[in-house]
């Protein structure tokens, strides 16, 4: 499996849905099996997985949203667990 390139556009795999699931108070992925639920982590990156929006914007979308800086790095390596688990594409 190849690295995260900046120009990259992660989008959510079909299968998946996410919603805000107010009976457990977070985000959750919704697919045919079952739910899994984020934290607020997870949840904010996977907002931006839209298919249009690239690896270096979303980075940047979130350090500036959270004022925290060099995000880069905790951000490649969720995007990466999250293709092995087929959340994104």
């Amino acid at each position: 499996m190849t690295a995260w390139t900046d120009s990259a556009q992660p989008a959510i795999d079909p299968i998946y849905r996410m919603q805000w699931e107010e009976a457990q108070q977070c985000h959750v992925l919704l697919f045919p099996e079952g739910m899994i639920r984020l934290n607020q982590p997870a949840a904010e990156i996977l907002k931006r997985c839209d298919g249009k929006t690239s690896v270096a914007a979303l980075v940047a979308d979130l350090e500036s949203t959270f004022g925290e800086p060099d995000l880069r790095a905790d951000v490649l390596e969720f995007l990466e667990q999250a293709r092995g688990r087929h959340w994104i594409r």
